[in-house]
């Protein structure tokens, strides 16, 4: 790959094109604000657009909304060999590829897990995409030359790929991303008509639960109306389980005391399915965790206060730990021989390896 054209410099296209051009590939900028095109283009996410001649691969970072007819618009001005795109939603977006009469063999959907709850141009970095998912789906008629070009991009942004169906996607997603921000969002709306003194006690639990309530509204809009199908029916299984703690709850607080056995029951199923449903993405061991965690192996030697020492570190570089694995005893009492391995996620392992370092630990 030489040249590529990113259409739509806000976080997730300007992160692209951040990773193209410090890989060596001539990347242009196209977006219907100038102003945004400027800001990557200063942040030396490439050139302002069009390219002089097709180039080898157009990534299409819009809403999925507007994917399909920038594709189809973009595809009569010949811009690229190869399409690609983003957006969240696969299924519907095909559809309407094929309903506009897109050349779909020189396309691959795509799109990439990561971002965050900012958007824009300023927020993109070039290793956002760093040892992450990115979702490609391509269908029968996608060509496996379009697949191989899409496949070397996602390897230039340090990605890691997955093939799926569009359907299959879509019901992904829905599961993983789509339900957890609409729920960040319910939630966080109580807020709004919270007591003062109560919202100023929301601590860690609450801003976590919360934390992508902060994405841009309209966007998300168009994400959940887009794969309505898909998240239709994980709503209703939330909302029976709603009703059933609702109800257990409800029948906590009335004065009949042969109820609350059965309602402690049902409430304790409800929470009991959350635990097992966590375990399933937070456990550091073995395969299910394996791609989702780092582990550190760090130096630690004499007495045990020095194992009292890391930790302390671990938490003045507010990290939290997935895991860890103490070396076996030693010998002599109060003391720590070998190393000691920290299991962290991913994405923070990376600053806590730096600020241990810098606090005198022999990190590997």
């Amino acid at each position: 790959m030489h040249t590529a054209c990113v259409v739509g410099t806000g976080l997730i296209g300007t992160s692209i094109a951040l990773a193209l051009t410090g890989r060596g590939v001539t990347t242009y900028l196209i977006d219907r604000d100038p102003d945004s095109v400027r800001i990557a283009a200063a942040l030396g996410a490439g050139v302002p657009g069009p390219p002089p001649a097709p180039v080898d691969v157009a990534v299409i970072a819009v809403p999925p909304s507007e994917v399909a007819r920038t594709i189809a618009d973009h595809q009569k001005a010949e811009l690229a060999q190869v399409y690609t795109d983003v957006s969240s939603v696969k299924a519907l977006v095909h559809a309407e590829c094929l309903a506009l009469g897109c050349d779909t063999t020189g396309l691959v959907g795509g799109h990439p897990m990561a971002g965050g709850e900012r958007s824009g141009p300023l927020t993109a970095r070039a290793d956002l995409f760093q040892d992450r998912h990115w979702i490609l789906t391509p269908t029968p008629e996608s060509r496996e030359s379009a697949l191989n070009r899409v496949l070397e991009l996602v390897s230039l942004c340090g990605a890691v790929p997955v093939l799926l169906p569009p359907a299959d996607h879509d019901r992904a997603v829905a599961l993983v991303s789509h339900l957890p921000h609409l729920m960040a969002s319910l939630t966080a709306a109580r807020l709004v008509d919270g007591e003062e003194y109560a919202v100023r006690l929301a601590g860690r639990g609450m801003r976590d639960v919360t934390r992508t309530a902060a994405g841009d509204a309209g966007l998300w809009t168009d994400i959940l109306a887009a794969n309505a199908a898909a998240l239709g029916p994980l709503l209703a299984e939330l909302g029976r389980d709603l009703t059933t703690a609702a109800r257990a709850l409800a029948r906590l607080t009335e004065d009949v005391p042969e109820q609350h056995t059965a309602a402690l029951a049902e409430l304790t199923g409800v929470l009991r399915r959350g635990s097992a449903g966590r375990a399933r993405i937070a456990a550091p061991h073995g395969p299910a965790g394996a791609d989702r965690h780092k582990v550190l192996s760090i130096a630690v030697g004499g007495p045990q206060r020095q194992l009292e020492r890391l930790l302390g570190d671990v938490a003045e570089a507010r990290v939290d730990l997935e895991g860890m694995v103490l070396p076996e005893a030693p010998a002599v009492p109060d003391a720590t021989d070998g190393a000691v391995e920290l299991w962290v996620a991913r994405d923070v392992a990376r600053p806590l390896t730096d600020a241990l370092r810098d606090r005198g630990w022999a990190v590997r």
